[in-house]
This record gives C-alpha cells, structure tokens and sequence, in this order.
C-alpha cells in the first residue's frame, strides 16, 4: 500500500516518535538514556588506557591542549541507540462491535491501527507486545522481537472483557509487570467508559509513551442524526450490545447530538490536559487509519524539530 500524504509518498508503517529518552535494548534506531553504540555524540570525556583511539575527538583535544600547555587527548562518547518497547492494548467491551457498515466497522478500524502499529514497531527493530483482558482475567504476552500477527489475531477475537478494562491494563503495566520507562502503549478504545485518570496519572509518572487512540463512529458516537426524531430505530445497549427499538423526538435527537459533541470535545481536551496526544480515528478503511497515525507521528517530528 502506498499514498502520497503530509507531502511525502510513505508506506504503511509510521515514524514512531518517542516523547521521553529510551531505556530499551541494544542495536535500534533511538536515541537512549545511557551511553553506549550510537550515532548521537553526547559528549567528551578524558582518554582512558584501553580506549578506542578512533573515538578521539582531535579537535577538541587540541584546544584543551593548547590551553593547558600539555598533550591531553578527549574522547567521544555517544548515546546508545536502542529498540524501543511498544505494547498494543485494545478494548474488547461488546460495544466495540457495534455499527457494522455502512457506519464505522470498530472491529475493522482496530485491525488496521493494530497491525499498522506491529508493522511500525517492526520497521524500528522494536520489541512488541501485548496485554489480552478475557472474561475477567489477564492474558500477558512479553515484548519479544517477533511480528505481532499471531497475537493480533488473538486480538481481533470476541472475548468478554472484565469490569473498567482500560484501568485493569494499564495497572498491569506500571504496577503488576511494569514495563521500562519510554514504552509505548497504544490504547485502542472507543473511551465511552469513564476515563481511567488515576492510572494515566500513574503511567505518565512512570514514563510510560500512552497513545490513546480514540475510535468512535462519526454518526451515532461522536455526534448524532438529528433527522432520525421521529422514527422507531433499534438502538444498542453499549454495555451488552443488544439492540432495543427506541422512538425518539426531534428535540430529542437534537439533545442526542448536542450531548454526543460536547462528550467527545471533552475526552479529547481532557486526554491532552493529562499530557496525552490522543489520535482521532473516524474511518474504517487503511487509509484513514494510516492518515490519522501519520498527523499524529507528524505532529511529534515537528515538536521533536524532526519533521521531514
């Protein structure tokens, strides 16, 4: 797949723009916390017996040199380049298979923000892994350096979900198997249940890179149809999925819309007051999902200064 956006041809896979320094594994393509192989110079250092004498910075030594009227020699140290870690949470309440077509298919926009997030972590040498939250219980597959595709298809199944989902993963996170600082989580969710602050509050403290990636249906979620008032439509219970015929007003569907867009202005202010970049999902096909992963890498390489 390829398409021509944000001035550039790009394939399907994203930068993955890290906002906090890498604590991950050896032999990536970012900028670590520690010293180590890497193409960033972090600085300069007294030459020590045993060290590589092409990491001398002759320049430099030649300045201190001058200065002190002695020979002193500087070597170069660099910042590791690491792997980062990137986890995929995704939220498997019965609503979020709701509105098959022609509204937003959730379950189809998911698999494409979930194996376009594989395909990027991949593409950086990362290391993936994911929670599964089934019936109550948590199913934890580590990082490990190998394609997602096996557990995305474990994924994409329909399971139960436990009791505030979202909260119960990212507590797994940072308090039951925590993950090193500078990871990334993508929370897949349609964020209708109530927004599990204090977790993120916890996460953000820890260092963890939350993405939440926010899929809602334009028509019936974020906003709603103001010419439905009147007419008998079979509407879906959120929490268990089954729909009940339901006869509502003009004013009504008006109320509807108007509670619907202050709703989602809402989450998203709030997930950006928390500190989060949230990334708005509106369409089910690939490239509507890779257009709103791309603003959102966009955005971080130009605060990064990075942009291309």
């Amino acid at each position: 797949m390829r398409t021509a956006l944000l001035g550039g041809e790009l394939r399907d896979a994203i930068p993955l723009v890290p906002r906090h320094r890498l604590r991950g594994y050896e032999l990536g393509g970012m900028r670590g916390a520690q010293r180590g192989l890497g193409s960033e110079v972090s600085g300069t250092r007294p030459y020590e017996p045993g060290d590589d004498v092409r990491k001398i910075d002759w320049a430099a030594s030649a300045r201190l040199s001058a200065a002190r009227g002695s020979d002193e020699f500087l070597v170069r140290e660099h910042d590791a380049d690491l792997a980062p870690r990137v986890l995929v949470v995704a939220d498997r309440r019965p609503g979020m298979r709701l509105y098959p077509r022609p509204w937003l298919d959730k379950t189809a926009a998911c698999a494409h923000v979930e194996r376009l997030v594989a395909a990027s972590a991949q593409r950086e040498r990362a290391l993936v892994g994911l929670v599964e939250l089934l019936a109550g219980e948590v199913v934890w597959y580590p990082a490990v350096a190998r394609p997602l595709e096996p557990g995305l298809r474990r994924l994409s199944a329909s399971y139960p979900a436990p009791r505030r989902p979202l909260a119960r993963a990212l507590d797994l996170l940072t308090r039951e198997r925590p993950v090193p600082a500078g990871s990334f989580v993508f929370v897949i969710s349609d964020f209708l249940e109530p927004l599990p602050e204090p977790e993120l509050v916890v996460a953000a403290a820890r260092r963890l890179d939350v993405v939440p990636v926010v899929v809602q249906d334009p028509t019936w979620e974020a906003s709603f149809p103001e010419a439905v008032g009147g007419l008998v439509l079979p509407l879906a219970d959120p929490a268990t999925g089954r729909p009940a015929d339901v006869r509502l007003s003009r004013a009504e569907a008006r109320a509807r819309r108007s509670a619907h867009e202050s709703r989602r202005a809402a989450l998203l202010g709030r997930l950006v007051e928390l500190g989060l970049e949230p990334v708005a999902v509106d369409g089910d096909d690939s490239q509507s999902v890779l257009r709103a992963l791309l603003e959102w890498a966009q955005a971080r390489l130009l605060a990064a200064g990075r942009a291309a």
